[in-house]
């Protein structure tokens, strides 16, 4: 994940609950910073709203339990989209040159 994407959920989470992003560490839990299952539900409703090209899918947003589970879901999905991009442009390079 980039850096400006991580910041951008960063700083999403700590306006959510209300809190300093430096108590955002990768090992803390929801739990620890108040939140119970809603909280989190509605957190990643406020991220795939406020952070363009996140969609978190209910599987995964049951598994997360820590910041650092929620950021490595996260620079998954941008991981993906990521080879996505390289895969659309090699397919459109391609495309371009075979029909030389």
């Amino acid at each position: 994940m980039n850096d400006s994407l991580a910041a951008k959920v960063r700083s999403v989470i700590a306006g959510h609950f209300g809190i300093d992003a430096n108590r955002l560490t990768e090992e803390a839990r929801f739990r620890d910073l108040g939140a119970d299952w809603l909280d989190r539900l509605e957190l990643m409703i406020v991220i795939e709203d406020q952070v363009p090209g996140v969609a978190i899918v209910d599987v995964v947003a049951d598994q997360i339990d820590t910041i650092g589970d929620l950021m490595r879901a996260i620079g998954s999905l941008d991981n993906n989209r990521a080879a996505g991009a390289m895969r659309g442009e090699l397919t459109s390079h391609d495309d371009a040159s075979l029909s030389k």
